[in-house]
């Protein structure tokens, strides 16, 4: 019935938000329009994908109320490496949250948030002893 799940991130600077999770390793995979100023673009990794709208696009081509501040929504990020990939998001403007530390004794966790001020969170298992 369902397939190919996707989460969408509002956004008010699309091309900043998709130039950051390019240089994050997504590849982008879909543009509206083409040409010109985009109001949707997709970027997958991994089989993963996210889209970014503008907020004038939801409100005016789908009648939403976006909310486009705020701690709404989080994206994960699985690492072999937390720290280096904290360290990396933080390289390419991403602003730390929380530094890595321990959660539920099995897995290793960081927080951040994007351009736009989306959470990221930066998990691994946690290293064995």
């Amino acid at each position: 019935m369902f397939r190919t799940p996707q989460v969408v991130l509002f956004t008010k600077r699309i091309e900043a938000a998709a130039a950051f999770y390019r240089a994050v390793g997504f590849t982008e995979v879909f543009r509206e329009p083409a040409e010109g100023k985009a109001v949707h673009v997709d970027l997958e990794l991994d089989g993963y994908r996210i889209g970014l709208a503008t907020e004038r696009s939801a409100r005016e081509d789908h009648w939403l109320e976006p909310v486009a501040s705020g701690q709404r929504a989080a994206v994960v990020l699985w690492t072999d490496d937390v720290r280096a990939g904290f360290d990396r998001l933080v390289e390419l403007g991403a602003e730390p949250v929380h530094e890595p530390s321990m959660w539920l004794d099995r897995l290793l966790i960081a927080w951040l948030t994007d351009p736009d001020g989306h959470l990221l969170q930066v998990v691994q298992e946690a290293p064995t002893r």
